[in-house]
């Protein structure tokens, strides 16, 4: 179907390229956005576990364990899912390596990076749940920023609409041989639109600002513990991926009732993680800063209590940042950065 320019005054127009030459060196969209929400992630993760009471420093180097764990995971996802752009007739299946042309599933990143971190924390001697509480909101407003590369490399958009909000999707060509699949290096021949789609990168990117918003918000508000942050965001993220897939015309593994695999995970993750908000509650309030900082407390414990005597107040407290007032009334203040 096309479009004449007056049929689309309002819509939003698509990039006409996401890959640039510098030299020898593609500078890649997709990849800077990846990079650009990771960062943005450890930086708040860091703020908001030392204001919690933990360790600066700490999340950083979680974040050296999860992510690689991230990538592998979140390709190996992609790939299991999508598996016939690979390994279907007349594909080449070296393409599966090819991480930097896109293709990331966020559940097997999730899933695998938490094992990365499950590492980092053992290592540290502090709790997984209290580290991903920490960065929950930090990780789904990272997969907004990256739903911009999605834009860039014009794909997982929706099926056509004549809304004013529509995203126009251009034709494009391989740079170096038209007759090649454009994919990711893939520029527009033309701006003119062959088609007007729901822009299904935007929607999941403002939801997830939304989602990341509520959970500093629920934070806040109920001083959430033992991963019901984290919980609070993946059901959020994943209430909200059920209905943009429904919108998603992009090839995809449709295992049953002819449903994209991605709409059954969103719902399975999405009921597990409402089971774990309702059942973590009877673990009790948030963590205590000692437990999210094992080691400065220790140190700092014994090196006041030795030149102490029984009656005078333990500066321990003051060194691990109490302020002189109790870990709940501390956390009231720092809580929901």
């Amino acid at each position: 179907m096309s479009y004449t320019a007056g049929a689309v005054l309002a819509t939003i127009p698509s990039p006409p390229r996401g890959v640039w030459e510098l030299g020898p060196v593609p500078i890649r969209a997709y990849a800077l956005f990846i990079i650009l929400g990771i960062v943005i992630a450890i930086l708040w993760g860091e703020r908001r576990w030392v204001a919690r009471g933990g360790e600066r420093g700490l999340i950083t180097d979680v974040a050296v364990f999860a992510i690689p764990f991230g990538l592998v995971g979140g390709r190996l996802y992609h790939v299991a899912t999508d598996w016939q752009r690979y390994f279907g007739e007349g594909n080449d299946p070296v393409d599966a390596l090819r991480i930097w042309d896109g293709g990331l599933g966020i559940w097997g990143a999730i899933a695998l990076g938490a094992v990365g971190a499950w590492l980092a924390c053992r290592r540290h001697g502090v709790p997984l749940p209290a580290v991903a509480d920490a960065t929950a909101p930090g990780i789904v407003l990272a997969q907004g920023i990256g739903r911009l590369g999605n834009y860039f490399n014009q794909e997982l958009y929706g099926r056509e609409t004549d809304l004013p909000w529509g995203l126009e999707i251009y034709e494009r060509v391989h740079p170096d041989d038209p007759a090649r699949p454009a994919g990711a290096d893939g520029v527009a021949v033309d701006t003119t639109p062959i088609a007007v789609v729901h822009p299904t990168f935007l929607y999941e990117l403002l939801w997830c600002f939304a989602v990341a918003a509520l959970v500093v918000w629920a934070d806040r508000r109920f001083r959430l513990g033992h991963g019901r942050a984290f919980a609070l965001y993946v059901a959020g993220y994943t209430a909200g991926r059920f209905w943009i897939e429904l919108l998603r015309i992009d090839e995809a593994w449709r295992p049953i009732l002819d449903v994209r695999i991605n709409v059954w995970t969103a719902a399975a993750v999405f009921l597990g993680a409402v089971a774990y908000l309702v059942l973590a509650r009877s673990r009790g309030p948030r963590e205590e800063p000692h437990v999210l900082a094992p080691a400065a407390a220790t140190g700092s414990s014994s090196a006041g209590r030795g030149d102490q005597r029984s009656d005078q107040p333990d500066q321990s407290d003051q060194a691990s940042g109490s302020d002189e007032s109790p870990p709940g009334d501390q956390g009231k203040v720092q809580g929901g950065q």
